[in-house]
């Protein structure tokens, strides 16, 4: 081989391993972040009653961000001992009323011609 073959294959190399260690990174990204949804899931089942995970759900397909938002929350107030019981459908009501935005009130006027 030639000193440029060398270089070529070298550098084949290099970008071979690089391509490796980006897909394995990927991998590991995606399975820590499985293992995160799986924990969220399996700490919300255990402070939320069932009636109370529908509301969550619902309000899930309606508003993504805010549900994720309220799940993160709840699931840190968990972790952190803050939340020592079951929230009820009534405990996720109210944190929903407190966070949810709020509905504009639209008025039509009508005028008559004159």
């Amino acid at each position: 081989m030639t000193g440029e073959d060398e270089e070529l294959e070298r550098i084949k190399m290099e970008k071979l391993l690089q391509l490796q260690r980006q897909m394995e990174e990927e991998k590991l990204k995606e399975e820590m972040e499985i293992q995160r949804e799986l924990t969220k899931k399996t700490i919300l089942s255990q402070i939320l009653e069932p009636k109370a995970r529908e509301r969550l759900a619902t309000v899930k397909l309606a508003y993504p961000d805010i549900a994720t938002q309220i799940e993160n929350e709840l699931v840190y107030l968990a972790q952190a001992g803050k939340i020592r019981h079951q929230l009820s459908d009534e405990e996720l009501k109210s944190i929903l009323r407190r966070i949810m935005p709020k509905k504009k009130d639209i008025r039509i006027v009508r005028r008559g011609i004159l």
